[in-house]
């Protein structure tokens, strides 16, 4: 198990797409990961040989997101059986926490497979992810998740970055009463993560701290489209810009 430190009362959680990624972060001070792959394309469940990898390389939390597919977060049978064998192997893999997000139709939490969900992982963390931006009334599904026993929420307060969603960050903080952590997330970096700190009271924050990587072909077969798009990557001195700014609050 990874452990667990704070950086001046605060919680850094770097999303990390890769074992090497996963590295960067750690060395550049961040207090766990979130582990997916595909960040280009919002993320899913990392291999068993990048679990296995990263593990081994990092000494901090790792919590793995358990995403089958993009696209939304109502699953089929067959989805959703996948998502608990994930579960299953991150508790094998040693593993810290996983990050879940189950929804029906109607853009409410499904309860009865989240709630399968957190058993099979305990016990293990377990973070609802930013499924929950897609909710049709926030406090509502907010109680349900407390109710659950959800650790915590990752979100961007209903919109495309945390920034945008700050009074109501603020507003679920203050209805969580530390029965939740609230930890903001969507496009936070060096610029407004003091701002979005002191606006929500928070002590948990999300960011990618993503860099561009384009490809190293020195040849390219242009009437083949595709297969050599940029990728992302964690960067550590972005991490380290992050860490600082916490350092200070």
């Amino acid at each position: 198990m990874g452990k667990e430190i704070t950086i001046n009362g605060y919680q850094l959680e770097i999303c990390s797409n890769s074992p090497q990624s996963a590295l960067f972060a750690a060395q550049g001070g961040a207090t766990r990961i979130e582990f997916c792959q595909n960040l280009e394309n919002g993320g899913i469940t990392p291999s068993y040989g990048q679990i296995v990898q990263a593990r081994k390389l990092i000494d901090i939390g790792i919590h793995v997101l358990i995403r089958p597919r993009g696209g939304d977060f109502v699953y089929s049978d067959l989805e959703f059986d996948e998502m608990m064998a994930d579960v299953q192997f991150c508790k094998e893999a040693d593993c810290d926490g996983v990050v879940i997000g189950v929804m029906k139709s109607d853009a409410t939490v499904d309860i009865e497979r989240t709630k399968a969900l957190v058993d099979a992982a305990r016990p293990m963390h377990v973070t609802f992810h930013r499924a929950f931006d897609k909710c049709a009334d926030p406090l509502s599904s907010l109680a349900i998740l407390i109710e659950l026993g959800i650790d915590r929420l990752l979100t961007s307060g209903l919109q495309n970055k945390a920034v945008d969603g700050v009074e109501l960050l603020k507003e679920l903080v203050k209805y969580a009463e530390g029965k939740i952590v609230i930890m903001p997330g969507a496009g936070v970096d060096s610029n407004n993560i003091e701002m979005i700190l002191k606006t929500t009271g928070a002590t948990a924050i999300h960011s990618s701290a993503k860099e561009t990587v384009f490809s190293q072909m020195s040849y390219d077969r242009s009437e083949v489209e595709g297969m050599n798009e940029p990728i992302y990557r964690t960067s550590k001195e972005k991490v380290h810009q992050l860490v600082d700014i916490l350092k200070k609050q």
